[in-house]
């Protein structure tokens, strides 16, 4: 499979919505991008046409603020149609600018108050288990959101309770809205923190697809999962990698023209 190719559309998706609305959040959207790719064209056991589909694994995108990446992949994917992509936080639009249940198929949760994805992911793990289901719940979180509280609340309950079928995934790109992570609250050694709360733990590429397929098929049968993935903050946008701004500019059509060729050239 060709996952570079399949990333690159939707990386091209998400800069033309976020070109249309003017709307910030670009860079989270950006940095996610393979992750989802690797999660929605091998991992997940989802059926498009079916997208409430009983046994189906649950993804929860628990950083709802890149809501844009997660909606550009299930067009991808062909939950819907691509033309929904452009009401993206238009007035009377059908796509918010963080993840809502009900907006989309294949949207499982509403989320955008950080901290919330790992609990709710955590009960539906543990809902699973106890209806004698083999569907898995993976969630994706920011980095910053691991300054919350209720995420570490989460990881005591998760590991109690044995969730070997919860998969959570760290977007780890190293900013969050005001500044880098470490600078605002050290995050690191995150490797250590799950692991002493008794997950197993893998740290990867986050922009490599060989590294994520093997990390997500390499699981754990006895604890719950986290892969901590190294990435970069505005991926496939040069003017705006590894950079505070793009958590919060807008495109112009000048950067979103050089986007495109840019993305483009990348083959």
């Amino acid at each position: 499979m060709d996952y570079s190719q399949i990333a690159r559309e939707i990386r091209k998706k998400v800069l033309k919505m976020f070109f249309d609305s003017q709307t910030a959040h670009l860079g989270s959207s950006l940095s996610e991008i393979d992750i989802l790719t690797v999660l929605y064209f091998k991992i997940l056991s989802i059926d498009p046409k079916n997208p409430m589909a009983e046994d189906r694994d649950r993804f929860l995108l628990s950083k709802g603020h890149g809501a844009a990446g997660l909606y550009a992949t299930l067009a991808q994917r062909g939950f819907f149609p691509e033309a929904v992509l452009d009401t993206y936080c238009q007035d009377g639009g059908k796509l918010p600018g963080h993840s809502t249940k009900g907006c989309a198929p294949g949207v499982e949760v509403s989320t955008g108050s950080l901290g919330h994805g790992l609990p709710m992911g955590a009960g539906m793990a543990l809902a699973g288990k106890r209806d004698g289901k083999d569907y898995r719940v993976f969630v994706l979180m920011s980095d910053g959101e691991c300054e919350e509280g209720s995420v570490w609340e989460a990881a005591l309950f998760a590991a109690h309770h044995k969730l070997d079928n919860l998969v959570v995934i760290v977007d780890r790109n190293w900013w969050q809205a005001f500044g880098k992570t470490e600078e605002i609250l050290q995050l690191e050694p995150l490797e250590d923190k799950f692991i002493a709360f008794h997950w197993n733990v893998q740290r990867i590429n986050g922009h490599d697809f060989q590294a994520l397929e093997k990390s997500l098929t390499n699981l754990s049968a006895q604890k719950p999962n986290i892969i901590i993935a190294d990435t970069i903050k505005g991926k496939g946008l040069p003017c705006y990698e590894d950079k505070l701004e793009s958590h919060y500019s807008n495109l112009n059509k000048k950067q979103y023209e050089e986007a495109i060729r840019y993305i483009d050239q990348q083959r």
